[in-house]
């Protein structure tokens, strides 16, 4: 009786320390990916800005769209991650500080 006692507990020790390092190696996954693909969403709507007001100008309907689709990108971002990546600094900032007319100086 005592052996199966010891069996048990050792089982349940094995289990609980298989269960918290799976999480603890698969956490940072997700987090991750969502980084990239965040990231990612505001590389692309910054040079289509970018593009749009070197193409078409700054008052245009293109740059007024890729305006839109950056602030669509960095809200999405903050709600998700609570940060959001500056393309022009090329850094991670993790306050609610970016401005919708930043580009008005490029």
């Amino acid at each position: 009786m005592q052996r199966s006692r010891v069996f048990t507990l050792l089982y349940k020790a094995a289990m609980a320390v298989s269960f918290l390092s799976a999480t603890l190696i698969l956490a940072p996954v997700p987090r991750a990916q969502a980084d990239e693909g965040c990231q990612r969403r505001l590389v692309h709507a910054d040079h289509k800005l970018h593009e749009a007001i070197e193409r078409h100008g700054y008052e245009s309907r293109q740059a007024d769209h890729w305006r839109h689709e950056l602030r669509e990108a960095r809200q999405w971002c903050w709600e998700h991650g609570h940060r959001w990546w500056n393309e022009d600094e090329r850094r991670w900032h993790t306050d609610h500080d970016w401005d919708d007319r930043d580009h008005d100086r490029h």
